[in-house]
């Protein structure tokens, strides 16, 4: 046996940044959740848009977070993690819908169920469709505004991705979803103004909040 070398020491696992393990944690919960929540209107003024959009608002602005902190290539590889809980949740929706309800739930909770939950493949097409361009080009559009203006107006660059990837979400789904079954155009401007107010609104101070949460995280002492 050779003595001369010295041992090899084993490996060391790769570690998960504690902003980045909850920042996807959180991700995949509203990436579920926005498709719930897009079953009510809600009333904001004069404007009319589907409650989803807080969900997705999030969205935007954790996969914003983590291009800041962790870089674009994370960013867009949480988006594409973010099909799984996406799509594994439609399935889910249409295996529990067709599972017969128990006899002692109540017809009215029922069939509200069934309403709330069921969806048309031309829908959950849409919102697939959407939900991957849309967030793959806020990431995009974060990072190269970043590259031109370097870590300055934190603020203005999240809020222009959001607003012009909200723009292309809301022209995915919508015309994906229910071109020729109804006139789209009143639909669409509507949720576009709609989802660019909240976008100029919630994410430009929400981004501050996440980025300083996220470099807290990561100051934290890990504990055993």
């Amino acid at each position: 046996m050779d003595h001369s070398r010295p041992p090899v020491a084993p490996p060391v696992a790769a570690s998960i940044p504690p902003s980045l393990f909850g920042f996807s944690i959180f991700y995949g919960g509203m990436v579920c959740i926005a498709g719930v929540l897009g079953n009510k209107q809600v009333a904001l003024g004069p404007l009319a848009v589907e409650a989803g959009i807080f969900a997705f608002l999030f969205l935007v602005v954790t996969s914003s977070a983590v291009a800041e902190l962790h870089g674009p290539a994370t960013a867009n590889r949480l988006v594409r993690v973010g099909f799984i809980p996406l799509i594994v949740s439609m399935i889910l929706a249409v295996v529990v819908l067709a599972v017969p309800a128990s006899p002692a739930m109540e017809p009215e909770r029922a069939r509200a169920f069934e309403l709330m939950m069921g969806g048309t493949p031309r829908i959950w097409a849409g919102g697939i469709v959407a939900y991957g361009i849309s967030q793959t080009l806020n990431v995009t559009i974060f990072s190269w505004l970043k590259g031109r203006e370097g870590a300055r107006l934190l603020w203005l660059r999240a809020g222009l991705a959001s607003v012009l990837s909200q723009i292309v979400d809301t022209l995915l789904f919508v015309t994906i979803a229910f071109a020729g079954i109804f006139p789209i155009g009143e639909l669409l401007l509507g949720q576009m103004i709609a989802k660019v107010v909240l976008s100029a609104v919630l994410v430009p101070p929400a981004i501050y909040i996440f980025v300083a949460l996220g470099r807290r995280l990561d100051r934290a002492p890990a504990r055993g």
